[in-house]
C-alpha cells in the first residue's frame, strides 16, 4: 500500500515479476482498504496473485505474535520454500528470519530498483514515503540509506 500511495507500486512486477499475497493481506488491502490509495491498483493488477495458505495451525501459531497479514504471508512462503519476503515491521522480519526465510523490506526494494535502473534516485521515493504515506523512517536509517547509495554530498 506505501508503494501505492506513492505512486510506485509498478516497482513490484518490475523487480519481481508476480507477487503472490495470501488471503489475509488481500483482505487488509484490497477489501478493509477500498477507497483508499492502492485497493484498486493491487485488486486490478494482472501481477498479484492470491493464494491461501494451506497450513492454518502455523498461521494460528503465528497469529500469537502476528497480525493476520504477516503471519498469512511468512506461512505462505514457508509454503512457497523459494519465496522473498516483503516484509517491514520488526517482530515480522524476525519471526520470517527463525524460519530462515529471505526478507526485504520497503526500502531494500527501493535500494534494489535503483539498482536494476527502475529509478534514479532512492531519496525522492524515501521522502514521499515519510511524507505522503506516513511511512516512519529513522533519520539515522535515511542517513544510512542515502550515503551507502551515493546521494548524500
Amino acid at each position: 500500500m506505501n508503494l501505492a500511495r506513492i505512486e510506485a507500486l509498478q516497482l513490484l512486477p518490475a523487480l519481481y515479476g508476480t507477487v503472490t499475497v495470501p488471503e489475509a493481506v488481500w483482505t487488509e488491502v484490497v477489501v478493509d482498504g477500498e477507497g483508499r490509495g492502492g485497493a484498486d491498483a493491487v485488486r486490478t493488477a494482472a501481477w498479484v496473485d492470491r493464494q491461501a495458505v494451506a497450513n492454518r495451525d502455523l498461521v494460528r501459531a503465528l497469529r500469537r505474535d502476528l497480525d493476520a497479514g504477516e503471519a498469512e504471508a511468512i506461512a505462505l512462503a514457508i509454503e512457497m520454500e523459494s519465496a522473498l519476503l516483503l516484509l517491514d515491521e520488526r517482530q515480522g522480519r524476525a519471526t520470517a528470519e527463525h524460519f530462515e526465510l529471505s526478507c526485504i523490506g520497503l526500502i531494500g526494494v527501493l535500494i534494489e530498483a535503483k539498482e536494476n535502473a527502475h529509478i534514479e534516485a532512492v531519496q525522492p521515493y524515501l521522502e514521499a514515503l515519510r511524507e505522503e504515506a506516513g511511512f516512519w523512517i529513522s533519520d539515522q536509517l535515511y542517513r544510512r540509506v542515502l550515503r551507502d547509495e551515493g546521494e548524500l554530498p
